[in-house]
């Protein structure tokens, strides 16, 4: 593998169809949606989303740590020590000044702020609490991870709405390459399952209002699709040099070899109904990996479920891959995750490489018309497979999409 490639080397994964690695990958593999009415969300318009199960950030994390973190830095802390602990690197023996952090976050912590907000409309100041900020901007999950893991590199937190997670491991990729650092922990996180996102989402018509089927909900590339299903979760990949990898022992579980980005420049909310920015990003991305559309032998989809970002998704596919691979969208069972989803995506295809199978995408009882793809669905695919291709697309216009290849 070329050194413009960066080797994969450890993967960490916490989302609704499991906590660790292979919990939640198995637990995709059910092709089960995991949307459920939550109590958090009682009352409102859309009761319902996909949580991440018997999290408890007290015990994994340490109360120590867990208490001055909102829930998306606790998810992004433990999805960065699986993936270091899988890349066998010990945090104690690595040279910390070589070592960068690149976590996606789309957003702010929504919980924390509705609570401060709160005590300050009722005039309660004394009641707002001292780490009413720090839990709350978007860099943290970055921060944090580099004092927890002793990371000293270079430490960013990016923000490209739904593009987040993808476009982090994107610019980890960037700064291994630029020779900036050694050792890039790069993923994405959210928890999205609040009441301002459930009530400002469907405000805006973006989610599915399916309250009395949540787990039929989600439904990407669906004729009766009617939008998405709000999720959590976080996805952390240890990327490295090849040579690096391999000089010291390591076992690749899969390379990343290229990353597009793109704007469509177009509307704030919506996606170029032709999919231009789209088929920008992904041909930037397989420019990059130096590989034809031919190479690719799966896609996963950013697939959102709602009924703009499917066709306007189907259409780039159609521009550059003329017949697309197989493709899966793993929205369908997880919900979204915003600044998480990327990244979740990415470790999915990684591990759709390794394992050499294509994971199912729920709901898929009748395919749009206007939409012509090979979608695996109920069940999983065994198939044959060297490079796969994951999409994000975010709001602003901001499209990324990574290549991995097999190891």
């Amino acid at each position: 593998m070329t050194e413009t490639s960066a080797a994969v080397t450890g993967i960490g994964l916490l989302t609704p169809a499991g906590i660790g690695v292979m919990a939640a990958w198995e637990g995709l593999l059910t092709g089960r949606s995991r949307a459920a009415t939550d109590a958090a969300l009682a009352g409102l318009p859309v009761d319902f989303c996909c949580r991440v199960p018997d999290f408890d950030a007290d015990a994994i994390l340490g109360r120590r740590l867990s208490w001055r973190l909102d829930r998306g830095t606790q998810l992004a802390v433990a999805a960065a020590r699986e993936a270091v602990a899988d890349s066998g690197w010990d945090p104690g023996r690595w040279n910390a000044e070589r070592v960068a952090v690149v976590i996606g976050v789309g957003s702010v912590s929504y919980d924390h702020y509705e609570k401060e907000l709160g005590h300050i409309q009722a005039g309660a100041f004394e009641k707002v609490s001292p780490l009413a900020i720090t839990r709350s901007v978007p860099n943290m999950a970055a921060g944090e991870i580099g004092m927890d893991l002793g990371a000293r590199g270079p430490n960013f937190g990016v923000s490209t709405a739904c593009a987040s997670g993808a476009t982090a491991i994107g610019i980890a990729l960037g700064l291994l390459r630029a020779g900036s650092c050694d050792i890039a922990i790069a993923g994405g996180a959210e928890s999205a399952c609040n009441r301002v996102c459930s009530v400002g989402f469907g405000q805006m018509g973006a989610l599915s209002g399916r309250i009395h089927d949540p787990a039929g909900a989600s439904r990407p590339f669906d004729q009766d699709r009617d939008g998405f299903v709000l999720g959590e979760g976080a996805g952390v990949l240890v990327l490295e040099r090849p040579r690096d990898a391999l000089g010291r022992g390591a076992r690749p579980r899969a390379y990343l070899a290229g990353y597009g980005a793109s704007c469509d420049a177009y509307r704030f909310a919506a996606p170029h109904p032709a999919g231009r920015g789209a088929a920008e990003a992904m041909q930037a991305a397989l420019r990059d990996a130096a590989l034809a559309p031919e190479d690719i032998d799966h896609i996963n989809a950013h697939g959102t479920s709602t009924p703009l970002n499917d066709l306007a998704e189907f259409h780039a596919l159609h521009h550059v891959f003329g017949r697309p691979p197989a493709v899966s969208a793993n929205k369908s069972l997880l919900g979204h995750a915003i600044g998480g989803a990327g990244a979740i995506e990415s470790v999915h295809t990684v591990l759709t490489l390794e394992r050499q199978t294509i994971p199912p995408t729920a709901n898929l009882d009748s395919l749009d018309p206007q939409i012509d793809l090979d979608i695996v669905s109920k069940e999983p695919r065994e198939t044959p497979m060297t490079a796969a291709l994951t999409n994000s697309f975010g709001f602003g216009g901001q499209n990324a999409a990574l290549v991995f290849r097999m190891a």
